[in-house]
């Protein structure tokens, strides 16, 4: 299984990727199962995120690029209510 990556993009990487453009989602702070059917890539705006899988805990917040692979099964825990913009593929 590989992993979830996360790093701190430069505004220039966010403007690249077009990141502006991709759909916005928000939850408040709450805890759930998660499977990634396919590759998620993720830029959040605000809040911070715990997810644990059976490999590794990442934990993740405003500012950061997260990238989740395929067929990922996680447990989401929000812990200070997220907004974040995706690109799923």
């Amino acid at each position: 299984m590989s992993e979830i990556k996360v790093k701190n993009p430069s505004q220039k990487e966010l403007n690249e990727l077009g990141v502006d453009s991709w759909p916005t989602w928000e939850k408040e702070a709450s805890e759930f199962d998660w499977h990634y059917d396919q590759k998620e890539t993720c830029y959040v705006v605000e809040g911070r995120v715990v997810v644990e899988t059976e490999e590794q805990t990442v934990e993740f917040g405003t500012g950061d690029l997260v990238i989740f692979p395929e067929g990922l099964d996680c447990v989401w825990k929000v812990k200070e209510d997220i907004k974040k913009h995706y690109k799923m593929g």
